[in-house]
């Protein structure tokens, strides 16, 4: 018995490109909380003031980029905040962000944490009660054998050996007491003006106005991450290399290794930059 074509003409494989139509017609996730904001009727800064998220993240998140966010978890959270905002459910977002990001992250297992500080070996100080007991028993057997000495021979044998019987518990010397070494200054202005030629000095200043800012050394690690108020600055140093990512570029007086940037960044512009050794150039 064959299987007929059903009445319409199309078989079951003529309908499942429909369906990958509709999946490639549902909007990114920037899209569909830029697109719920405006129907809610909210600016970015109504948003950025509503949420305390930065308003150069939000921009970045409806322009589907997370990488100012600092990675997966807290992706997720500003995600789950704006949708939230804009009375949009975030569960369909997120699902969608860890499909499109390897899954959510698992979390540390804790067990490992515990483990470590059990068996990390307890410090101890010396034993000063042992010390003294093996002084003590050195002096009375010193004593006793230059008495047993003493018995067999002249009185001015004897006379010595009594007199020099004090040295042997002669108190023990004081320690001296060594001074703290000083705390390692933090970068400053001073670090500008003579800067290292080992290492990369970087000066962020915001003269004119205020702009938020991130830096990390060339390990990833997050050296700062927040905004800079006007007449403020901050100053960083690594080894290799200084990341920065400034969310209003034209607002940033940059200083790198003692020497003034003068590239003209346009006001609201988000710039990412990497600072090395061998600049003031762009690295």
């Amino acid at each position: 018995m064959s299987i007929g074509t059903p009445p319409d003409g199309n078989s079951p494989e003529d309908e499942r490109p429909f369906e990958d139509d509709r999946e490639a017609a549902q909007p990114s996730i920037g899209h569909a909380l830029r697109q719920a904001r405006i129907e809610a009727g909210l600016t970015v800064d109504d948003v950025s003031n509503a949420t305390r998220v930065r308003i150069a993240i939000v921009h970045s998140i409806e322009q589907d980029d997370f990488a100012p966010c600092g990675g997966d978890v807290y992706a997720r959270g500003h995600i789950r905040t704006l949708a939230n905002a804009v009375h949009l459910d975030p569960g369909p977002l997120l699902a969608r962000y860890d499909a499109e990001h390897g899954g959510r992250p698992a979390p540390t297992p804790a067990a490992p944490l515990f483990e470590a500080e059990r068996i990390r070996p307890e410090r101890r100080g010396p034993n000063w009660t042992a010390a003294m007991v093996a002084a003590i028993v050195a002096v009375i057997g010193f004593v006793g054998f230059t008495m047993v000495k003493g018995d067999g021979g002249d009185d001015s044998t004897t006379q010595v050996a009594e007199g020099s019987t004090p040295t042997a518990s002669k108190p023990a010397a004081k320690p001296t007491a060594t001074k703290p070494a000083d705390p390692k200054p933090d970068p400053s202005d001073s670090a500008i003006a003579a800067a290292p030629q080992d290492k990369v000095t970087v000066q962020v200043s915001a003269p004119d106005g205020r702009s938020w800012i991130s830096a990390k050394d060339h390990n990833g690690r997050l050296l700062f991450d927040g905004l800079l108020e006007r007449g403020q600055s901050k100053t960083f140093q690594d080894q290799e290399k200084i990341d920065l990512v400034l969310g209003d570029a034209g607002a940033i007086q940059l200083h790198v290794n003692g020497k003034e940037i003068e590239d003209e960044f346009q006001p609201g512009q988000v710039e990412r930059l990497t600072y090395t050794k061998g600049d003031p150039e762009v690295g």
